[in-house]
């Protein structure tokens, strides 16, 4: 086999690829040097620099392989690699450690005021009065997001006497335990944190999760840490809270722009204790990010199971073909559940009827896991590694098969325990390529999912329709569709409505607070 590592890696790992066949390094390669390497490699490892594009790939026949040295694959075509079937690998669990204690680190560095204190001993000061600190003993820790990263914390802030309490709707209550963790909502972790810190990615709905709002309803002096993502913390509510002394410090390893600009106001506030995005960037982490992606990559190419695999596993044309349908309806179900289900999530149940009963379910299985977990997860989520990711969060993941459908070709519905009660939802395919939702809870739907939805529960009396119709008219939000789904008449119902786009905040809330409501939701797919 023969491998070209494209921009370096530590010597352990060289040696280990060594061992299994030809090694090729080229560092700070260009598209068209690139190009001109990759027909006669079996495997490539990049770590950031070099850009594995379409066009790289094109004349690549024997290439199986293409190896991210680190987390992100953001400069990797996956799409064009699992399209040519190419397996893509990453290292998602080679830095959590580093992360961890980094995060730690900054928080100690913070409620000790340490760099501070150094800046002014280095400057000839000997002002040890300037410099009183707070302990971490008997506080509480607010965790967000429970993962890898998250449950290390969490170990770690136990282990410094702090009661430590989570927000993570997709880690049972069992894991918590294990953790000595207690799980909370959201509202719940921010009220009482006297120190919150971020583990969860950066996507459309984590953007701007500390912001204005968030910050008003933290605890007065509350300490906030980031070594995640920058997007997750809006940088001007923080700056007005620390100004006004509403928050009491905080410790920033990333940001919204890297690198930040110098005359960043963050950067020169005294109550902030910032570094360069380190949270990876330890001696042991890189090693060990060397070592376990040539492991990978030897693994791969003698065709045994790896742990990092970031696309789907490589199906024949026909396969991908009679299952792409189905893994978007499976998606889109889980997309949904995350938005529409209450409580902590303990166990899934998939049902499969009637003809999709026939076809392989664990990539439509891991599709709706996708959907349910990639908003709440560190690492990337994706159909290979779906299943595993759940177990590790002790989720209870079961499939059953029928042949039999009453009323559609096939039909996929999903049973969910969760600690506020059970959650179920069902759908099909309508021409047998869209999906549709059909089962809410215990309501009937004939819904074609958008990506701008509203879903509203109220009780089942006239004018409910128009009530709502009104308010969204007069904040200026079009209705392309309406659904209607009951029970029995004068009960309660549900009424979901498809938009030409998303409604503001306001306007579901005056819908939420209006009379003859239970709730409202807008939910983007």
């Amino acid at each position: 086999m023969r491998v070209l590592v494209a921009d370096g890696l530590a010597e352990e790992g060289l040696a280990r690829l060594r061992g299994a066949g030809e090694v090729v390094v080229r560092r700070g390669l260009s598209e068209e040097e690139l190009c001109g390497l990759l027909p006669g490699a079996e495997a490539v490892v990049v770590r950031s620099r070099t850009r594995v594009t379409a066009r790289a790939l094109r004349d690549a026949e024997r290439l199986r392989v293409i190896a991210r040295a680190g987390v992100g694959v953001d400069n990797i075509d996956v799409g064009a690699a699992t399209r040519r079937g190419i397996l893509v690998l990453n290292t998602p669990d080679s830095s959590t450690v580093a992360a961890a204690e980094h995060t730690v680190a900054m928080l100690l560095a913070l409620v000790r005021r340490i760099p501070q204190a150094h800046a002014s001993l280095a400057a000839g000061e000997w002002a040890r009065e300037k410099f009183v600190g707070t302990e971490l003993a008997g506080k509480t820790m607010g965790v967000v997001g429970l993962g890898k990263i998250g449950s290390e914390v969490a170990r770690r802030g136990r282990a410094f006497g702090m009661r430590v309490v989570a927000y993570d709707p997709y880690v049972s209550e069992e894991r918590a335990r294990r953790l000595d963790v207690e799980l909370g909502s959201w509202e719940t972790v921010l009220r009482e944190a006297d120190v919150l810190t971020l583990h969860v990615p950066l996507g459309p709905e984590t953007a701007a999760l500390i912001g204005t709002r968030e910050l008003a309803m933290m605890k007065p002096g509350v300490r906030l840490v980031n070594c995640a993502r920058g997007g997750l913390v809006d940088e001007g509510a923080l700056l007005d809270a620390l100004e006004r002394e509403a928050v009491a410090g905080a410790a920033l390893d990333v940001f919204q722009d890297e690198p930040p600009p110098p005359d960043h106001p963050l950067l020169r506030h005294p109550r902030v204790v910032a570094t360069p995005h380190l949270g990876g960037s330890t001696l042991e982490a890189q090693r060990l990010i060397a070592l376990e992606i040539a492991d990978q990559v030897v693994a791969a190419l003698n065709g045994a199971p790896v742990r990092g695999a970031v696309n789907a596993p490589a199906l024949g044309p026909d396969a991908w073909q009679r299952l792409d349908p189905f893994m978007r309806l499976t998606g889109t179900l889980g997309a949904l559940t995350r938005q529409l289900a209450d409580g902590h999530v303990n166990a899934v149940s998939l049902s499969y009827e009637g003809e999709v009963a026939q076809l392989a379910s664990h990539p439509l299985s891991a599709s709706f896991l996708v959907g349910l977990l990639e908003r709440m997860s560190e690492e990337p989520i994706n159909t290979v590694n779906a299943v595993v990711v759940a177990k590790e969060r002790g989720l209870r993941v079961s499939e059953s098969h029928s042949d039999f459908c009453q009323d559609f070709a096939s039909r996929v519905l999903a049973e969910l325990e969760t600690s506020t009660g059970p959650f179920r939802i069902g759908g099909t395919l309508f021409g047998r390529r869209d999906p549709k939702i059909t089962q809410l809870n215990g309501w009937h739907l004939d819904l074609a999912p958008a990506p701008d939805m509203l879903f509203v529960w109220n009780a089942d009396r006239p004018g409910m329709i128009g009530r709502v119709g009104t308010i969204l008219g007069r904040h200026g939000v079009n209705i392309a569709n309406m659904h209607v789904g009951r029970n029995d008449a004068g009960g309660a119902a549900v009424m979901v409505l498809t938009l030409d786009g998303p409604p503001p905040e306001a306007a579901v809330r005056e819908i939420a607070a209006a009379d003859g409501i239970v709730d409202a939701r807008h939910i983007r797919l």
